[in-house]
């Protein structure tokens, strides 16, 4: 690397701008970034600093790259305005959830449409009546590459928190449980929102603000109604390989749409 280049260099992802191409799959979990490119044809770390583990490669033709993002809507907010800012333009979230409806069976992939905003990370951007929703283009790829995979799969709205256990109403020390703690997944339920879970809410609303794709796709290895908790690697390896194939699909929408001289792709062109 030229000491130019190095100058360039991001604080935290440690990479700079060519280091990556405008592709990236964000998991939370560092050791889901080698997970992800074990279905690419090619894969190369390049940085691993704090929670942010950086890779690269190519699924087919398309080059790609991950980026582990850590827990909650802060460290996402940093690797996505660093990867941003090194010309990533199309990020998916793979990460698991709890499902909070009793149909959507542990196993089973949810892909958000949108997030209800409960995590703070976003607030320094923008007042909590700015909407968290994904990329059309990046959840119709999504539900495409689950359709080819055979995927079992859901789409709706997640729910973002930034507390594992008050915001989820899991067990806190001394039994400490206020009310707002104590319905907050049974209104949720009656809410219709599919899945909860810590990221995709800082995703969304950057993703909007800053003219950024994103989409997001996890796996349920717990459902909060029925009680069921079934953590499955399968199925996570399966949401990544969901992810890698949407972003191939949306590759080659992209080059048609360019091609074509459109904007962006839409069924039919």
């Amino acid at each position: 690397m030229s000491d130019a280049t190095a100058s360039q260099r991001k604080m935290h992802v440690k990479i700079a701008p060519g280091d990556v191409p405008r592709y990236a799959i964000i998991p939370g979990d560092p050791s889901r970034v080698p997970l992800i490119g074990e279905d690419w044809a090619s894969y190369e770390e390049i940085s691993f600093n704090r929670e942010f583990r950086v890779a690269r490669g190519t699924i087919g033709t398309t080059q790609l790259a991950a980026c582990s993002t850590g827990i909650g809507g802060p460290s996402t907010d940093i690797a996505v305005q660093e990867l941003s800012a090194c010309g990533v333009d199309t990020f998916i979230r793979v990460g698991t959830c709890a499902a909070l409806q009793e149909e959507i069976a542990c196993g089973t992939l949810v892909i958000s449409s949108a997030a209800v905003r409960l995590s703070g990370a976003a607030d320094a951007y923008v007042g909590r009546e700015y909407p968290a929703a994904a990329d059309i283009a990046v959840t119709y790829a999504l539900i495409e590459a689950a359709e080819e995979l055979g995927a079992t799969y859901t789409v709706g709205v997640t729910a973002s928190v930034d507390s594992f256990f008050a915001g989820q109403d899991n067990p806190t020390p001394q039994a400490y449980r206020p009310s707002h703690i104590a319905h907050i997944v049974d209104d949720f339920r009656q809410q219709r929102v599919a899945n909860i879970e810590m990221e995709a809410a800082t995703l969304f609303v950057l993703g909007s603000l800053f003219g950024l794709r994103s989409g997001c796709i996890c796996a349920v290895g717990s459902n909060r109604i029925t009680r069921k908790r079934e953590p499955s690697e399968e199925a996570i390896r399966l949401a990544c390989r969901v992810a890698s194939r949407a972003i191939e699909l949306l590759a080659a929408r992209d080059a048609r749409a360019v091609e074509l001289g459109k904007a962006r792709w839409y069924p039919g062109l």
